[in-house]
């Protein structure tokens, strides 16, 4: 379990600090993180085991939205043929 301080994380991404510190809180309210008091320092700590509940959650859906989004391309491919002009008859 690897543990990281608040700034250690912001560090790492490209975005404000106060937008890493929203992150980690959305992150705790999910369990997917804990915030370790120690001192005057907070550190980050992943709850790996969470992510597998979430990993596992998404793969019940998996084979639902890859059928459909294959469906949805099939038929943007087939939007995207020229029509086929018929010849008219004439009478």
């Amino acid at each position: 379990m690897k543990r990281k301080r608040n700034p250690q994380v912001a560090d790492q991404f490209n975005i404000s600090r106060p937008a890493v510190s929203k992150h980690i809180k959305i992150l705790t309210e999910c369990g997917l993180i804990t915030i370790r008091q120690q001192g005057r320092e907070r550190f980050c700590v992943a709850k790996l085991q969470k992510l597998d509940e979430v990993s596992q959650w998404v793969e019940q859906y998996r084979p639902f939205w890859t059928a459909r989004l294959d469906a949805l391309d099939a038929f943007l491919s087939q939007a995207a043929q020229p029509a086929v002009k018929r010849k008219q008859s004439k009478k």
